[in-house]
């Protein structure tokens, strides 16, 4: 009698497929939202936040509106990438919630310390792109040719900060997830290690791709900060037992 409640307790009830995409859309519902708040606190804030992030660039750099709704975008960019940021502790606590039935007691137990630690990694690698901006605006700026004004259309610069920073935050996440691959028995250090050549052309790739701007400061720093937490996630796995 005890043994067949224990096993009730332990086995997770099965959902149907509709019973999951209505799992999904809820979970989308809520995240949604949360960046909306989280959104709205930006697009508040968005005249002190551009005024800062103007300061980054050189004195002699100035920044200018070609188009007559760029202001307006720039603002939503703004708005959008703080909702983002502010939202994320609800985002990863929905994503664990729609993974965790999937998973066994062991699997969820082995999992779930390492969802507070993918905000972590997300504010690590935001923080990141904010320390390198002025390196890589300044990387860019020096091939302006002599004569030219250092005038930017403001459109430009934000495009960037925003894709630089969202690039860095979300690739930060790459440890965690092997880690979580690694606690169900998806991957292992061995696997890992044996792949390396591969991981580090596809980092350098994948690096090159998704950094904005065209400067060779941010696919650099980017690259090495996922080599160096790979190398790091391989040991930890390792030491782990898997």
């Amino acid at each position: 009698m005890s043994t067949a409640s224990s096993t009730a307790v332990i086995e997770p009830a099965t959902m149907s497929l509709t019973g999951h995409l209505t799992e999904l859309r809820n979970r989308l519902l809520w995240s949604i939202l949360a960046v909306a708040v989280g959104a709205s606190i930006g697009f508040v804030f968005g005249d002190q936040l551009i005024t800062f992030l103007q300061g980054q660039l050189p004195a002699d750099v100035k920044l200018q509106q070609i188009e007559l709704g760029d202001g307006f975008a720039i603002h939503l960019q703004i708005a959008f990438v703080v909702g983002v940021v502010l939202a994320m502790p609800v985002l990863l606590w929905h994503v664990w919630r729609f993974i965790a039935p999937g998973l066994t007691a062991r699997e969820r137990r082995a999992v779930l310390p390492w969802i507070p630690m993918a905000l972590l990694f997300f504010l690590i690698g935001v923080t990141i792109a904010f320390v390198i901006l002025p390196f890589a605006s300044q990387f860019l700026l020096q091939f302006v040719p002599a004569g030219v004004e250092r005038n930017i259309n403001i459109r430009s610069y934000f495009d960037f900060i925003t894709s630089l920073f969202l690039a860095f935050g979300v690739l930060m996440e790459f440890p965690i997830l092997l880690v979580g691959l690694s606690k169900v028995g998806i991957v292992t250090s061995e696997r890992l290690r044996r792949s390396r050549r591969l991981t580090i052309l596809a980092i350098a790739v994948f690096a090159a791709v998704v950094t904005p701007g065209g400067d060779l400061v941010s696919p650099f720093v980017l690259g090495l900060t996922l080599y160096v937490l790979y190398e790091g996630t391989v040991v930890f796995i390792r030491r782990s037992g898997r």
